[in-house]
């Protein structure tokens, strides 16, 4: 029982440090529409970039992709996903570190110019974060 009882307490220390870094998204979100593209809208929360220790952005990411052509007037749009994107400004690279939620341990780095909606945020967040009001948003 008491082995039980250990286990137990240790799956929940594990399981409040793997969702530390969602919960620091938690709070008010101010997004930020990038231009749309034929294959959806995105947004950008510029509340929450950060930099990390080697200089990467991180941005809080919302897609929807665009509604089918056969879609009926009054339908409900697509339903998006939520992204914690990793980008490297001076490169023009990303990788998405958390879609939903869910963590992407060792996501690969992608060159964001094929993808017009990824640019853009990428771009406009970047830009931001190079901002003097922002020197402030440093992990």
């Amino acid at each position: 029982m008491r082995g039980a009882v250990r286990l137990l307490a240790a799956l929940l220390v594990l399981a409040l440090w793997l969702a530390a870094p969602v919960a620091t998204w938690a709070g008010p979100v101010d997004w930020q529409e990038v231009e749309a593209s034929p294959e959806g809208r995105q947004w950008w929360d510029s509340g929450s970039l950060r930099f990390d220790r080697e200089g990467r952005l991180s941005v809080l990411s919302r897609f929807q992709p665009a509604a089918a052509d056969d879609a009926a007037e009054g339908d409900r749009p697509p339903v998006g996903q939520l992204y914690v994107m990793q980008l490297d400004c001076d490169e023009e690279l990303y990788r998405d570190t958390s879609v939903n939620g869910l963590p992407h341990w060792g996501a690969p780095w992608q060159a964001a110019a094929g993808d017009n909606l990824t640019i853009r945020v990428l771009h406009a967040a970047c830009t931001a974060a190079r901002l003097p009001q922002n020197s402030d948003a440093t992990a």
